[in-house]
């Protein structure tokens, strides 16, 4: 017996080592390069040999939340699929949560621990093609939000009347920041159950829908499970806890009946039953634009929060305090921007892209969120038309730094930048040089079935666009989403000639762009090679929609 413990004991050290070199020579890799990344960034933002074995299946996540002392408890059963023969699986949870018990099948498990991440050492052979589940119960305190929803973690506020007022948001930070989980974005599990026990003078709000609510004979709390039926990311998953009150509509969408819900503060139900008549305004512009809601059978939900908002998944968190645009502003100066509630049309946009379709990993952020900065034009395109679309997107351009490229370094957990609006001038671009709206459409809505509920690369959404444009666009991706200079077109004008060329490009880089020459919008062709073309006068102008800089020289 004490042979057998030994040999059970050194494998364990065997593998917690093995594990601990493997990330130590990839920080040594990573250190080299501009950035500087930890072990904790490479175990969170890799696909590590204790998470590739298994796929997940389904999460059954409980947990009881007691506000006056700012802390959780609670477990989570995580269901799964045995892809290859392995006897670790890595379980994150951030501290200051701690796990205090693993299981499989009734037996404890042992496990090591590098910062979040738990290599938890499994008894029962794992075969090929069956599936298994482990049990994680934990309990703490909670990282708590200090600028919710950029830092993240746990908002643990109170309403004007006093009343506890809760949520999480964990983008960035990660959900293992509050639940125990496979915290990876590359594997999303199938469907979820969400039980949450709060004081009975409170109610719980999560995604997917109500199942059940059970209110406890003693202790105080009322239990509300939530159930979602469709695959969801981990930083999707939300809990908010307010004094809330709901009211509801149907929406006549592409799909059929929507079931569009709202949880908003007892205080702001009046105005939120004005306000958010931007919700189904939304939805009947972005069916249009990108195809049907992605989770009719989990509903729709604006759910009320003490922070901005986040787009979890058919839990859209609001704190827009009520106002058009971003909290009162217009983010494009150009007036548009106050024509509708920012956060309702933007988190919502996150539907389609983050939670319809979701980057495998967070260096390829942009598909998130440079599609849903774009549908914020495209929501003006539907109702104001297309100068008011272009006007706003344009607009939005000063706020783009061009310092970073916008895919970010994979394995580490780490996005680009410029996201946002270079990533929606980008796109805007592109549907000018594709020429054809209902083209255009095409493709936004044939992203959204052919990667429907799926993990995707930048690869592929590179490899569709280029096969459904029938062009090249190797260089247009490359110039913009992996270089940060802008393609400038160089041009002078002598003896009734106008000589171009672009300069600041990629290589191959020579997108058509369209000019006013003399009064008449023409194509011009520019490379990195000087090009010539006749010219009655000095009038010359290039196209405001394309973003490129321009410059005369002499």
């Amino acid at each position: 017996m004490q042979n057998k413990y030994n040999k059970l004991k050194f494998h364990k050290c065997y593998v917690f080592i093995v594990t601990l070199l493997l990330f130590t020579k990839v920080d040594a890799q990573l250190a080299s390069n501009k950035d500087e990344f930890t072990k904790q960034d490479t175990l969170r933002g890799s696909i590590t040999p204790e998470r590739a074995w298994w796929d997940l299946s389904y999460y059954n996540l409980n947990i009881k939340v007691q506000p006056d002392k700012k802390y959780i408890s609670g477990y989570n059963i995580i269901h799964y699929k045995v892809l290859e023969s392995h006897n670790v699986i890595q379980i994150d949870l951030q501290d200051p949560l701690k796990v205090t018990a693993f299981s499989q099948d009734d037996v404890q498990l042992n496990y090591d621990k590098i910062g979040p991440a738990y290599f938890v050492y499994l008894k029962k052979k794992q075969v090929p093609g069956t599936y298994n589940k482990i049990y994680v119960q934990y309990a703490g305190e909670p990282i708590e939000a200090k600028n919710a929803p950029w830092d993240g973690g746990f908002s643990w506020k109170k309403d004007t009347n006093d009343n506890h007022f809760i949520a999480t948001s964990c983008q960035g930070l990660g959900a293992s920041a509050w639940w125990p989980n496979k915290d990876h974005m590359y594997d999303e599990v199938d469907s979820m159950r969400i039980a949450i026990d709060v004081p009975k003078d409170l109610i719980a709000v999560s995604n997917g829908r109500l199942r059940e609510t059970y209110e406890y004979e003693y202790g105080g709390y009322k239990l509300y499970e939530w159930f979602v039926s469709n695959p969801i990311n981990n930083y999707g998953v939300n809990v908010n806890i307010g004094d809330y009150v709901n009211f509801s509509e149907v929406y006549t969408g592409e799909k059929g009946n929507l079931d569009m819900d709202y949880w908003v503060l007892k205080d702001n139900l009046i105005k939120a039953k004005e306000h958010f008549k931007d919700a189904p305004k939304m939805m009947k512009a972005f069916e249009h634009w990108f195809g049907p809601y992605p989770f009719y059978e989990d509903s729709f939900k604006l759910v009320e929060v003490p922070y901005l908002g986040m787009e979890h998944q058919s839990s859209v968190t609001y704190g827009n305090q009520y106002k058009k645009g971003y909290l009162g502003t217009d983010l494009s100066r150009s007036g548009w921007g106050l024509k509708w509630d920012f956060i309702i049309v933007h988190e919502a946009g996150h539907e389609w892209f983050a939670n319809n379709i979701t980057n495998k990993d967070v260096a390829d952020m942009w598909i998130h969120e440079s599609f849903t900065a774009y549908s914020e034009n495209l929501f003006l395109d539907y109702y104001y038309g297309s100068e008011a679309s272009a006007d706003y997107v344009i607009g939005t351009r000063f706020r783009i730094q061009n310092k970073i490229p916008m895919i970010g370094p994979y394995g580490v957990n780490k996005t680009g930048g410029d996201i946002y609006y270079k990533g929606s001038n980008m796109l805007h671009t592109l549907r000018q040089l594709i020429n054809d709206d209902e083209k255009w459409r095409e493709i936004l809505r044939g992203l959204n079935s052919e990667f429907y509920h799926q993990t995707v690369t930048t690869e592929q959404i590179e490899d569709y666009i280029s096969k459904m444009t029938k062009k090249d666009l190797t260089a247009f991706f490359n110039q913009y989403l992996r270089d940060v200079r802008i393609p400038t077109l160089e041009y002078k004008i002598k003896n009734r000639k106008l000589s171009y060329r672009y300069v600041d490009i990629v290589e191959d880089f020579d997108m058509p762009v369209e000019v006013e020459i003399d009064g008449k919008t023409e194509w011009l062709f520019p490379n990195s090679e000087w090009k010539t073309k006749p010219i009655k006068n000095k009038d010359f102008k290039v196209d405001r929609d394309y973003y490129i800089y321009s410059k005369e020289i002499n």
